[in-house]
């Protein structure tokens, strides 16, 4: 196997902090990726951060509800997951 990365980022918006995880962890699941742990933290008073631990690597989301936006990275050793995820995020009805 190779040793290579792909890296994607974006921001996000129409997402409230709740239909965060549910949302990511739906498109991380069609994409093919293996989730292996999630870690989540809502801070007080606004703006949730959550990382899902992939056996492909990983997926970190931001919230910034003031702005009505959420940053989202994914790194993954898996090209055509990678692919599958971006155009999932693409198409999505946010």
């Amino acid at each position: 196997m190779k040793a290579a990365i792909y890296n994607y980022n974006t921001w996000v918006s129409g997402l409230q902090d709740s239909d965060i995880k549910p949302h990511f962890e739906k498109l991380l699941v069609s994409a093919g990726f293996t989730i292996l742990q999630f870690v989540e933290h809502q801070f007080n008073p606004q703006g949730y951060t959550a990382i899902w631990l992939l056996s492909e690597s990983h997926l970190a989301v931001h919230s910034f509800p003031e702005e009505n936006k959420v940053y989202v990275e994914l790194s993954s050793c898996n090209e055509e997951k990678n692919n599958q995820f971006i155009s999932f995020v693409n198409t999505a009805s946010l």
